[in-house]
């Protein structure tokens, strides 16, 4: 297996955003990947965790939102293969809770309950393709978190 550069470049984003604290480092560093990739017409597993991870570092909720849109639309276009050719240690079907929690959280920022709710379900009810790791671990309790926030707001 070849390591992937334009994940390996995603990664030291990522690194920037939650290890360093350098948000707005980050920020750039995935816009000039997005740049390099061709943004939506780029290999769609670099488009979804790009924009996953862009998604990540927006100070508006709208465009953290738009982002995440962009992650979920390419997941569909993504293969296991592709997925293992790059690297990534989960399943097209483990990438999906993640998006639908990300998702969730954007629409309950913005009022949309009823978004938020389905989003929150459809991340339920794909979180079977989680693993009992670190990952799995931290979706789940993210999800256990963001459903007792919007049972308090029912």
């Amino acid at each position: 297996m070849t390591a992937d550069p334009t994940m390996a470049r995603i990664a030291q984003g990522v690194e920037l955003n939650h290890q360093q604290g350098r948000r707005d480092d980050a920020r750039e560093l995935f816009a000039r990947i997005w740049d390099d990739i061709g943004g939506e017409q780029g290999d769609p597993l670099h488009v979804c965790v790009l924009a996953h991870s862009m998604a990540d570092v927006q100070d508006d909720v709208g465009e953290e939102l738009m982002w995440d849109l962009r992650a979920l639309a390419a997941v569909g276009s993504i293969t296991d293969e592709r997925v293992a050719q790059a690297g990534v240690p989960l399943s097209v079907a483990g990438l999906y809770p993640s998006l639908h929690l990300n998702l969730t959280e954007c629409y309950r920022k913005l009022g949309d309950l009823d978004r938020a709710r389905e989003h929150l379900r459809q991340a339920r009810d794909g979180i079977g393709a989680l693993g009992d790791d670190d990952y799995g671990r931290l979706i789940k309790g993210g999800l256990e978190q963001l459903a007792a926030q919007l049972d308090e707001t029912v």
